[in-house]
């Protein structure tokens, strides 16, 4: 936090800066307590919010921080998601309205269950939102680099029998382009060496 305050104030001299760390969820650590950074000869001050302890009323004023209202003070976070998505239907903008109900199913998330969330929220609004887009991308890019190494791993258990587990386990490794690469180059291998040679080049 210290050294965040030292850059700021570096880049915008002669600005009030206020450090804030955030909890999401609640905890009993003594860090969620903190509000000072101490070393010898040094002592930095920031602020410190429990989001469990931030009335829900506060958080439901402004759309930007409707996204958080389900993990406030309360005792039925199911009840303030369906406030929430009221209050997201309100928004006029479609964009900001898509964004905002992205968020909200996210941090949701780390409270109430994946039904409960598709149920208070529509589907389709989030599906518009430029963060679900990038969430669904970069699990379809996932989903996809699965499937290529456990093709490439299969022909190469039908060409060469058995693959050690530490030969597995760096294929499994490799970033998407080199399994395509090792795909292609795997018909003109002929014994396991050619493999081991592949991936230590």
């Amino acid at each position: 936090m210290a050294d965040y305050y030292l850059r700021i104030a570096k880049r915008f001299p002669g600005k009030e800066i206020y450090q804030v760390v955030i909890y999401l969820r609640k905890t009993n650590s003594a860090l969620a307590r903190q509000t000072t950074f101490e070393l010898p000869q040094m002592r930095h001050g920031f602020n410190v919010i429990r989001l469990w302890e931030v009335p829900t009323e506060q958080l439901l004023e402004s759309t930007g921080l409707l996204p958080f209202a389900v993990l406030s003070r309360t005792e039925n976070p199911t009840g303030v998601l369906e406030r929430v998505a009221r209050k997201i239907e309100e928004i006029e903008n479609e964009s900001e309205q898509n964004n905002v109900a992205a968020s909200t199913a996210v941090i949701a998330g780390l409270l109430l269950d994946r039904m409960t969330i598709e149920r208070l929220l529509r589907k389709e609004i989030m599906r518009e939102s430029v963060i679900y887009q990038d969430i669904l991308a970069e699990g379809e890019a996932r989903g996809e680099a699965k499937g290529e190494v456990k093709l490439v791993l299969r022909l190469l258990t039908r060409k060469f029998g058995e693959i050690p587990p530490d030969l597995t386990d760096k294929i499994r490794e490799l970033p998407v382009e080199e399994i395509e690469s090792l795909g292609d180059a795997l018909l003109d291998f002929r014994n396991l060496s050619d493999l081991i040679d592949w991936l230590e080049r």
